[in-house]
């Protein structure tokens, strides 16, 4: 069984391409210094490549968890968040120091996948994985997909007042 249905990897590769158009625009609008309507479910995130050194700036969507916010995701990006190394979030106008664990525990990743749906209903439309007719993710789909990388991000804010 595969991890999505046919033609899934070509629409995967044709949002990549529309994303990095439509990420440029949000850099700007993610970069002010005040909140926007954009910024309630979207944040900014600042990182140095761990191989290349290069500095990365990079939209995500979030949903909070208690004092922590998680992102869906499953790029390449995801590989220089490990280690606790430390990141620059822009979230809602302000700039904010964290460190970010990746989950991948199958369990664990499916009841964020939860809390972000609440809390984030938009950003599981970017998510293909199938649901059964309980609505609970197929679990062969959420296998493949962490097999091939997706994880949830869970972000530490070190300034507990953002």
């Amino acid at each position: 069984m595969t991890a999505f249905p046919d033609g899934a990897a070509a629409a995967g590769r044709r949002q990549a391409r529309i994303m990095r158009v439509v990420n440029v625009p949000m850099r700007a609008a993610l970069s002010l210094p005040f909140p926007t309507p954009l910024s309630a479910n979207l944040m900014l995130i600042s990182y140095t490549g761990v191989k290349s050194g290069k500095a990365y700036r990079q939209p995500v969507s979030y949903a909070r968890d208690g004092e922590t916010l998680l992102t869906p995701g499953g790029g390449n990006w995801t590989r220089n968040l490990g280690g606790h190394r430390e990141v620059r979030l822009r979230l809602r106008g302000r700039g904010v120091p964290a460190h970010a664990d990746l989950v991948s525990d199958q369990a664990e990743v499916e009841r964020l996948l939860g809390v972000i749906a609440v809390g984030n209903p938009r950003a599981m439309r970017y998510i293909p994985i199938p649901r059964r007719a309980d609505g609970r993710l197929e679990p062969d789909a959420l296998a493949a997909a962490i097999a091939h990388g997706f994880r949830i991000v869970r972000w530490h804010l070190h300034d507990q007042h953002a």
